[in-house]
């Protein structure tokens, strides 16, 4: 017999990974956002921050119709590639909720790069100012 968290973990995962077919016709689906970073800001929620014990943060939340995950530091990675843009982010995923597509998932390097001008712009704002909201003294 499977434990009840071997299956709710199996279950979990199944929802959340993408069906790579499904994602090619769905990536062109319209955004529901404006095309102003502002308004995009304008919707960003920060909606929990989990203080990990190895250092940095999970940070998850809402911005522009899309939910996100993001490991933050207060301090540069040692190495550079390991953090976007220098933004004291390791770790950025951002799934549309619309379809549940994957359209960024930077895990110290691209595995998805942004696939629509709305990605591209929400990890533009996220990188300029999520470490300094999320870590400020």
């Amino acid at each position: 017999m499977i434990p009840l968290a071997t299956v709710a973990l199996m279950w979990v995962y199944a929802w959340g990974v993408p069906n790579t077919e499904k994602n090619m016709m769905t990536n062109n689906m319209p955004e529901t956002t404006n095309d102003e970073p502002a308004d995009l800001l304008d919707t960003l929620k920060i909606t929990e921050v989990q203080p990990r014990d190895a250092g940095g943060s999970w940070v998850m939340g809402n911005i522009g119709g899309h939910r996100f995950d993001a490991l933050v530091f207060p301090e540069h990675a040692a190495f550079p590639d390991y953090e976007l843009d220098a933004s004291r982010i390791s770790k950025l995923w951002v799934q549309r909720i619309a379809d549940r597509a994957v359209v960024v998932n930077f895990d110290r390097g691209w595995d998805v790069r942004p696939t629509t001008p709305v990605a591209e712009e929400i990890v533009d704002l996220l990188v300029a100012g999520l470490a300094e909201t999320v870590c400020a003294d």
